[in-house]
Formats: structure tokens, C-alpha cells, sequence
């Protein structure tokens, strides 16, 4: 934090605010995780500038290594019996093992997975290759304060670095406005593109021979030299668009950028560390299964010999829950259909007195719901982004009678027991955008081996993603509720099945009228 002062990176007032939060948090943690400090929204913009990447630590050679959380964090891991990790440590750590470059966590007899379904997505992260705009910020920043501190006699340094930054901003204004995600194997090939990735090229390469000049003069130049060449060994891989079996893409947030190489399948490397690591494998979650089977789950991870089990739920859903496909849905994709839906849902919400989520599959979506609703009821609306996701969660529960409206976050690893949540309204079937980059390799990659996108992609990602949303509402025993799905394809078309027999066995209705009698029925047994 006193280097983010220091290097005279804070402007408004509404990022000083946010570092004084984070300072008063930091007297007290003990983990150092960022998503501990409640008081601080999930996009605030002084995340980037507080937070160490892969290429920017410095390890051992850090003056601050003896307070590095990371560091104590591992020491205690390696001492320990039991080592609980989040998936993108896990692999994390086997992309460094990979390597060569030592450990993250130690080694173990058995690995457990819950949230399984995550993984497929997950591991392709790290099977692939990414280079961001913060990347190339970070080191032409990071060439500054050496040449300001320590190199003042290499102007030429700090000349590079502010001509770099220029070159990266001006690339980002080639990609488009607002956020977005593209086929960077398309993009490229476009003349104006092509120019600026070459000049981009040719600039770090100019800078890599000037700091070569200087190499030995100072660790932080030369920690910052091996950034270089890994990023020019990036860039070269993203030139090279005609490798098969993989998915080129970009994606721009505001005024970032990043560039994306993502294996379309991770089977082969998953699979061969399950089948070479002498280790119990374990894969648990309530949505690994699409109908009843593992299929789908097991072919993304390349899992071949395995025992399966479905293991019966705990909670009586006929009796707890029920499950509601409105009739008289407004027609999808027309001016007034965000407001359509939202005339037809508040008064359901209102007679709830609130205790609702409202799951969405798109921030328009979100965002619209959220305005529409704030306008017309006096309910408290919280929405997704304004604050950090615990302490939402901690103002819904404690508000007793809130609107939680979000999207793709809030859909997982949410557990809100007792009356406070007893309605999960969602806008419609979590399909992905078919025009997303990754989905739309696969898909491709699938015809071309002779399958059914449709069928052994999109619906089956589509129902995992379903069950966990409606997985939010019944999460003990004595909970009771109703889930409100907006879409008519589950009852008009021949896929809406697969999706109905992959949800929980609830009563089912299409009447609001009867989803408010038993909304008003609970909330007279709890009186």
C-alpha cells in the first residue's frame, strides 16, 4: 500500500476512500484475501494496484517476503495434514510443477474436489496462455520506478516505457468500444490490427536490447528483463493463429484488454495426471450429472476408470419446494420485454415481502430488473457489483425482507438458510451467447468429429448451470420456498425435458396466482 501511494497512482477521492478501507482491514487479517474485507465492491479500482501477479512478485528477493501472506500461506501448507485450496490454486500449482519451478502445495494421498463442475473451465485457464493489458502496464510502470529510483542515468528507459504505454492504449481503442469478446484469429488478420501487433512487437524488442545494456546494474531491472522475454515468447504464440486444437480470443473490460490461447479440450493432460499421480481422486457436486449421468462430466476431464455415485438428496422437495414455468411470459427480445417481466414478477416479489434472488444470464438483464424494481417498490433492491459479495449477502440476510438481483456469481457458492431467501426467480435458461469465442471453437470442433453441438455441449452445460441456480433456494431441511424459471422453452421445446428431469423432483405449477398461495402459506406457518 505504500508503494501505491508512492508512485502517485491514487486520483479521485472515491479510490482513497477504498484505501483507507483496505488499511484498516489489514490491521486485522490474519490471511491477507482481499474478499475478507467486506467493505470493499468487487470492482474497485484499486484491486490492480494492491494485488501481486505471477510475473510482478519478486519471492523470496522481496524486502516485504517475511509478512508475504502468499509465503506464510505456503509454509503452513507444506507442514500440514490437511490443505484446503481453491480450484485455481490447484492448478496453479500443477502448471508449476509442470514446469519445473517447485510447488505451490505439497503432494497427497487423496485429492477431493467439491464444486467439481467447475474444473473443465477452470483447467483450460491454466492449460492455455493469456496476456493482458494490465501485464503490459504493469511493466511499463514497474520500468519507470527503476529508472526514477535506481537507473536515473537511463532516460532512454523511462522514454521506452512511456512509448509502450502509448502503443498499448492505442491497440486497446482497435478492439472496440464497451465489453466485449471476439475471435482473435479473425481480428488479427485485419490490416490495422496486424499494424499495431507488430509495432507492439517491434517496441518490446527495442526495449529488451536496451535493458540487456544494463543487465547486473539492478535485480528489480532484471526480475523485470525475464517478464519481458516471457510476454515476447506470449506474443509470438498469439501470432501464430494456425495451430488447431486450440481457441484464439480476445475479450476487452472497459479500458483493458486481453489476449487468450484456451485448449478446446484439457482431457488429455487432466486425465494423464489422474492416471499418473499415485493418488485417490475425488470428484464431488450437486450438478456433475445431466440426466441422471456422468457422461459429459467425465469426457471434459478425460476421466476413463472410475466408480460413480449418485447420492440421494437430503431434502424432501415435494413438500419443501415448488417449482413454477409462468404462462403469459412476454415475448423475448422486444423493446419493452425487460419491463414486461418486471410488471409481471413484482407483485410475486412483493407478496413475498422481498426474501427473493433474482438470478440473471445477462448484466443488461441485471441491471434493468434492479432499476425497474428500485422505481416502482419500496422493498430494498441490492444489486450485484455495488458491493463486495459477502457483505451483500450479509445486508440481505440481515434486511430480512431484501432483493438480491445478480447474475453469473451469485448463481454457485451461495448458501442462504432459514426464511430469509424463500423465492429464486431466473430471467431464463443459462445458455451461453453461441457467438462467445471459446463455446463457438468447440462447437465447431465438435462437428467436425461428427457430434451434436447442441446436444453434447450446450444443453448439457446449460442444465449444470440451471441446477445450480435453482440450487440456491432449498439448502436445509426445514427450508421452503418456490422457483420461478421465465423461460417457455423448458414446457414448448423437446430439450426442456433434459432439463426438467435434471432438476430437483418439486411440485410444479404454471400459475403465478398459485405460487403466491403457497409463498403466503409458508409465511402463515412461521407465524
Amino acid at each position: 500500500m505504500d508503494q501505491v501511494i508512492a508512485q502517485g497512482v491514487l486520483g479521485d477521492k472515491s479510490v482513497l476512500t477504498d484505501l483507507s478501507k483496505v488499511r484498516q482491514w489489514n490491521n486485522g487479517t490474519q490471511s491477507g484475501d482481499l474478499s475478507e474485507c467486506i467493505e470493499l465492491a468487487e470492482d474497485s479500482p484499486i484491486l490492480p494496484q494492491l494485488t501481486s501477479t505471477s510475473e510482478s512478485c519478486l519471492g523470496s528477493d522481496c524486502p516485504n517476503y517475511a509478512e508475504c501472506y502468499i509465503a506464510k500461506a505456503r509454509k503452513k501448507a507444506l507442514n500440514a495434514d490437511l490443505v484446503v485450496v481453491n480450484h485455481h490454486i490447484f492448478f496453479a500449482d500443477m502448471a508449476v510443477k509442470e514446469n519445473g519451478f517447485g510447488e505451490l502445495i505439497p503432494n497427497a494421498e487423496a485429492i477431493i474436489f467439491d464444486e467439481a463442475h467447475q474444473l473443465p473451465d477452470i483447467a483450460s485457464q491454466y492449460f492455455g496462455q493469456s496476456l493482458t493489458s494490465r501485464q503490459l502496464f504493469e511493466l511499463c510502470k514497474d520500468i519507470n520506478i527503476v529508472y526514477r529510483t535506481e537507473l536515473k542515468d537511463m532516460q532512454q528507459l523511462g522514454n521506452i516505457a512511456d512509448t509502450l504505454q502509448k502503443i498499448i492504449q492505442d491497440f486497446r481503442l482497435l478492439l472496440g468500444e464497451g465489453n466485449q469478446r471476439g475471435n482473435w484469429r479473425d481480428l488479427s488478420k485485419q490490416s490495422m490490427v496486424a499494424k499495431a501487433f507488430n509495432l507492439l512487437q517491434e517496441k518490446l524488442a527495442f526495449l529488451s536490447e536496451v535493458i540487456k545494456l544494463v543487465l547486473g546494474r539492478s535485480q528489480t531491472l532484471d526480475s523485470i528483463f525475464e517478464r519481458l522475454e516471457a510476454i515476447k515468447v506470449q506474443l509470438e504464440r498469439l501470432a501464430e493463429t494456425n495451430v488447431v486444437g486450440y481457441c484464439y480470443w480476445y475479450e476487452t473490460i472497459g479500458r483493458q484488454f486481453g489476449l487468450h490461447i484456451t485448449p478446446l479440450t484439457v482431457a488429455d493432460k487432466f486425465g494423464s495426471q489422474v492416471a499418473n499421480k499415485e493418488a485417490a481422486w475425488i470428484f464431488t457436486s450437486a450438478t456433475l450429472a445431466v440426466g441422471g449421468d456422468f457422461q459429459h462430466f467425465c469426457q471434459r476431464l478425460g476421466i476413463n476408470s472410475h466408480k460413480q455415485k449418485i447420492l440421494p438428496s437430503p431434502f424432501n422437495y415435494c413438500e419443501q419446494a415448488l417449482l413454477c414455468v409462468p404462462r403469459y411470459l412476454p415475448p423475448t427480445n422486444r423493446p419493452n420485454t425487460l419491463t414486461a417481466l418486471g410488471e409481471m414478477l413484482l407483485p410475486l416479489i412483493e407478496a413475498n415481502q422481498g426474501r427473493c434472488f433474482v438470478l440473471c444470464t445477462s448484466y443488461a438483464m441485471m441491471r434493468g430488473l434492479a432499476e425497474y424494481f428500485r422505481a416502482q417498490s419500496e422493498l430494498s433492491i441490492l444489486l450485484q457489483g455495488e458491493s463486495a459479495k459477502t457483505q451483500l449477502l450479509t445486508q440481505f440476510v440481515e434486511g430480512k425482507h431484501s432483493v438480491l438481483v445478480a447474475t453469473s456469481s451469485f448463481w454457485e457458492g451461495v448458501d442462504v438458510r432459514g426464511d430469509a431467501l424463500s423465492l429464486v426467480i431466473i430471467d431464463k435458461l443459462p445458455f451461453t451467447a453461441p457467438d462467445e469465442p471459446l463455446l463457438k471453437a468447440r462447437i465447431e470442433d465438435c462437428r467436425l468429429q461428427g457430434g451434436d453441438p447442441f446436444n453434447d455441449i450446450q444443453i448439457p452445460e446449460a442444465v449444470i448451470a440451471l441446477k445450480q441456480g435453482v440450487g440456491r433456494l432449498i439448502r436445509d431441511v426445514t427450508d421452503r420456498g418456490a422457483v420461478v424459471i421465465c423461460d417457455n422453452r423448458l414446457v414448448t421445446r423437446a430439450y426442456g425435458e433434459t432439463f426438467l428431469k435434471s432438476l430437483p423432483d418439486a411440485k410444479r405449477t404454471r400459475d403465478l396466482r398459485k405460487v403466491v398461495q403457497f409463498l403466503q402459506n409458508n409465511q402463515a406457518n412461521e407465524l
